[in-house]
């Protein structure tokens, strides 16, 4: 019976220890909802007609998921997905419509706090982000007749701060600089146009964040 008690309080303690341990794992998790306004700061380079892409400034719902390693030092995953108008204008063939496409740009940074200023903790970050082109949607009767953009890989920095509201819940202001280029292949019949375009936009997020 000593052996059978021995064994039960061990495993009790292992199970109370393991709780705690995974109550600590969570407690360093913190989720974040809001809107961003992804503004682009485009350059480009398009051969044979000249001229310089315009893409349209999009508001779109974010998620961000941050992983606290210290109080001071984390790590954030933001994922969005935004669907742009694209124009080349200025070409020799005038105003060009190149219809719209989607991307899916997730960002992961590292992120220093500052934790000593009460509820206002402030933060930047730097990191890298990766854009997939999708969904490309062109207009109907328009001399384009298949476009094509790789995927990006490039840098990113960030600013913002939390405002705690409590232990868990939390308001979130944003910024991000995010490097994104991309060469574009376009079709207009028999016609093939190289372009390369560095989209670069600023992201600017409002948001409430909760964290476990």
């Amino acid at each position: 019976m000593r052996i059978v008690r021995s064994l039960i309080v061990a495993a009790a303690a292992l199970a109370i220890a393991g709780t705690a341990s995974a109550q600590d794992v969570w407690h360093n998790f913190q989720v974040k909802v809001g809107v961003s306004s992804v503004q682009p700061a485009e350059k480009s380079n398009i051969s044979a007609i000249g001229g310089e892409v315009n893409i349209s400034n999009e508001y779109v719902p974010t998620l961000q998921i941050e992983y606290f390693f210290t109080n001071s030092i984390s790590a954030e995953l933001l994922c969005c997905v935004a669907t742009h108008d694209v124009k080349a204008e200025n070409t020799a063939l005038g105003t060009v419509d190149l219809g719209q496409v989607s991307h899916f740009p997730p960002t992961l940074t590292v992120k220093y706090h500052w934790t000593d200023m009460g509820a206002f903790q402030p933060y930047l970050g730097v990191g890298m982000n990766y854009t997939t082109f999708y969904d490309k949607k062109l207009p109907a009767g328009g001399p384009v007749t298949a476009i094509r953009y790789d995927d990006s890989l490039g840098g990113a920095l960030q600013a913002g701060f939390d405002y705690k509201l409590d232990d868990h819940w939390s308001l979130n202001v944003d910024v991000r600089k995010v490097w994104i280029s991309s060469d574009v292949a376009i079709s207009a019949g028999a016609t093939q146009i190289a372009a390369k375009v560095d989209v670069n936009p600023l992201i600017l997020t409002v948001g409430t964040g909760y964290r476990f």
